[in-house]
């Protein structure tokens, strides 16, 4: 990044929505100016922005493998996010990145690898996911394992993707809805329980886990209980993300600063700082 403060104009280049609510959408973005691009890891993120409407932390959902677009998933809440949904394809905006740390890649070469995300919170899971399974990069792993929830299908994102990754042979897929509704045949139940119902094997496995407050609470005993090392747990706090540069002390935790140090964490990290698990 040239000038951490400046945003880069990038171009909306598609947009289409997510979620049965609306609330949910995904842009593809480009830079207007080719020589603005940079390269960045899974689990990293980006400041979009908008003149006089603001600017916010937002996970990197395609995949370094994924070339000539950068991928955001949006929730609608509040101001910018409303803005970003108003765009039309097309219009420019700014963006800054990469930030932050990312998923420990090395680590997991030669290990299994499972990956457990709720709500829209897969964003930088879908990166992870993505980049592993690329045919250059799948020999470097064991096996790889995703468990998705929501809590009902309309609420499910990449919902297209995760059919074509259910019928290939180099990941396996769970999904999962809160609570049983006509026509779903997979799997309902909470994340936690789920998890532990499929009880992946802690052999060799890492496991990455991202989604609402709640889901991570209840998620990492489980793992713990399963087997799996503190030390081989990730998950990120992107929710404690703001200036993305360590410079407003907003995303203080602790010692750390999860725009800086962050925001992606162990759970052997994050034990020594209890309040925030």
């Amino acid at each position: 990044m040239k000038n951490v403060y400046m945003p880069m104009p990038v171009r909306v280049k598609k947009i289409w929505v997510e979620s049965d609510d609306k609330t949910l959408r995904t842009f593809d973005l480009e830079f207007v100016n080719q020589a603005d691009a940079f390269d960045y890891m899974p689990g990293q993120f980006c400041q979009l922005s908008i003149p006089g409407k603001g600017e916010a932390p937002f996970g990197i959902a395609s995949s370094p493998t994924e070339k000539g677009f950068m991928r955001f998933t949006v929730n609608k809440v509040r101001v910018l996010t409303t803005a970003l949904h108003y765009l039309e394809e097309g219009e420019v905006i700014g963006l800054r990145g990469p930030l932050g740390n990312y998923y420990p890649i090395e680590n997991l070469r030669g290990q299994n690898v499972i990956i457990v995300s709720g709500g829209f919170a897969l964003t930088t899971l879908r990166s992870l996911a993505v980049y592993l399974c690329d045919p250059a990069n799948r020999g470097d792993y064991g096996d790889i394992t995703l468990i998705y929830g929501a809590r009902r299908p309309g609420l499910m994102i990449y919902r297209d993707e995760l059919e074509k990754w259910e019928k290939k042979d180099d990941i396996n897929v769970y999904l999962t809805i809160d609570e049983q509704v006509e026509g779903w045949n997979k799997l309902v139940g909470f994340v936690p329980a789920v998890t532990k119902e499929i009880a992946p094997s802690s052999k060799d496995g890492w496991v990455m886990v991202c989604g609402p407050p709640i889901m991570i609470k209840y998620t990492l005993p489980v793992l713990i209980e399963l087997g799996f090392p503190p030390e081989h747990i990730y998950t990120s706090l992107e929710r404690r993300m703001k200036c993305g540069i360590g410079k407003c002390g907003r995303c203080n935790i602790g010692s750390k600063y999860v725009c800086f140090d962050g925001p992606i964490f162990s759970f052997a990290e994050l034990q020594k700082i209890p309040e925030q698990i």
